[in-house]
């Protein structure tokens, strides 16, 4: 998990970040906003290649000029973009699709909306070699994601942008090969030998899912970008420098709110097999084991009680978690009279 000190090339990284994400990405918005006003097109920010750019910015690393084929970085790594932000939100009421800045509906007046927050990164894995190179010939996958940190209270005028890194040749981030091998053998393969004219979605990877803190990624930058509809300014920069070992890094950490009822056998278990000391220091002040277990074996499952006691649960802690891999592809018969 050391990057090729090498290959770092680009300096005053913090410097150049916060210029890039200021010209290539907040500028233009922010006039995409106003032409919206006038056009009702969606102003959505696309991230594929500003990501890529500031994906070298954060690593130190160049990229290899080959837009959506080949290396992403030098050193091999692959650059996978998201934003969450602008999507377009529908009337609960009329279903009319709407802007993320319209809190009415301009055809019925209903303030019932749904807000869309569902974006993720694609892995696209159509053959064995595109398995291989995922999962065995490169180090490293680094996922940029640029998203509303107060979505949950409709907040929008705040943008935040991280870029995570997925070292899947590690011991540590083995589950992400895990996925990837089981989206192909499971998914894409059954789906292509059932229905060979269709080729099937790509594999969904969804930030802040189970699946995703179970590949144990690394935060190696973030910003918040204040009042970013009118006039932008970027604060609480986090960066880790482009040379240092990621080993000893923190993976993030799972919040157990996140957990299902598929988990409750492999929580029951943990309990029994997770050192005293080790789960004890992750509880919350005042609370204790026996408390945790009897939440956990209570016939009504509920993840807020669990949480209220085990807040997050850490990458030591998630090797005794399951992975939960994506379901095989089935066909339903179709119905004949």
């Amino acid at each position: 998990m050391q990057p090729n000190i090498n290959l770092v090339t680009i300096d005053n990284n913090i410097n150049l970040i916060k210029k890039l994400i200021h010209e290539l990405v907040l500028q233009p918005r922010i006039k995409a906003l106003e032409w919206s006003e006038i056009t009702k097109q969606t102003p959505n920010m696309k991230i594929g290649y500003p990501g890529q750019h500031l994906a070298s910015l954060v690593t130190g690393m160049q990229g290899c000029k080959t837009g959506a084929r080949g290396n992403d970085i030098v050193d091999g790594s692959e650059v996978k973009s998201c934003s969450r932000v602008d999507a377009s939100d529908k009337c609960n009421n009329c279903g009319e699709k709407l802007s993320r800045a319209e809190v009415i509906c301009s055809v019925c007046g209903s303030d019932k909306i749904t807000r869309d927050n569902t974006s993720k990164w694609l892995f696209t894995i159509r053959n064995e070699n595109d398995l291989k190179v995922l999962t065995k010939d490169l180090d490293r996958v680094i996922l940029v994601l640029a998203d509303y940190p107060d979505f949950h209270i409709n907040n929008f005028d705040d943008i935040q942008f991280q870029v995570f890194e997925i070292w899947n040749n590690s011991e540590r981030c083995k589950e992400f090969t895990n996925l990837m091998t089981n989206y192909f053998n499971n998914i894409y393969q059954v789906h292509r030998g059932k229905n060979s004219a269709k080729t099937p979605a790509p594999k969904n990877f969804w930030p802040y899912s189970y699946q995703f803190y179970k590949c144990n990624p690394i935060k190696v930058f973030s910003c918040i970008v204040k009042n970013a509809n009118k006039k932008p300014i970027i604060e609480d920069i986090f960066h880790i420098d482009p040379k240092q070992d990621r080993s000893d890094l923190s993976s993030e950490l799972m919040p157990s709110n996140i957990l299902s009822k598929e988990e409750v056998p492999a929580l029951v278990e943990m309990l029994k097999t997770v050192p005293k000391n080790l789960l004890e220091k992750r509880l919350v002040v005042g609370k204790t084991i026996k408390d945790l277990t009897e939440i956990v074996s209570a016939r009504t499952f509920s993840k807020t009680k669990i949480s209220q006691i085990l807040p997050y649960i850490d990458e030591e802690l998630r090797e005794y978690l399951p992975l939960r891999l994506d379901k095989t592809f089935e066909i339903k018969t179709k119905h004949k009279r």
